[in-house]
């Protein structure tokens, strides 16, 4: 058996993070769903060459989870820089990770080579 502090994270990890993302993914398929993302899904059904445009949602929605996990102090990290500094990510974030990253001009933004839907960029 593995360390209990171990299979604790595993648990926080699957449950909070993937299965959240599972969740968000699912309800946007509901058919009442009217988010830009929904509709982008909804229209792979019509034109199956567009799930292309979903796979960036899909992989979006994990990372929100696993920062938002963060934010939440549900997942307690540590980060240490290049520099040797060790940073609480929940503390030093300001439970602002999650926005951080999906916001316009945000981190996806700053330093994603792939591409990614800003579905906020004309609130700018």
């Amino acid at each position: 058996m593995q360390d209990p502090d171990l299979e604790e994270f595993a648990a926080v990890l699957i449950q909070q993070i993937r299965d959240a993302a599972v969740r968000n993914c699912d309800g946007l398929l509901q058919p009442d769903a009217r988010s830009p993302a929904a509709m982008r899904w909804r229209h792979c059904v019509e034109e199956p060459a567009a799930i292309a445009g979903v796979i960036p949602d899909a992989v979006d929605e994990v990372l929100f989870q696993f920062l938002n996990a963060i934010d939440q102090g549900l997942l307690r990290l540590k980060f240490v820089s290049k520099s040797g500094r060790e940073i609480d990510l929940a503390t030093d974030g300001g439970s602002e990770l999650s926005g951080w990253y999906m916001g316009s001009g945000g981190w996806r933004a700053r330093y994603s080579a792939e591409r990614f839907n800003d579905d906020f960029a004309d609130l700018a």
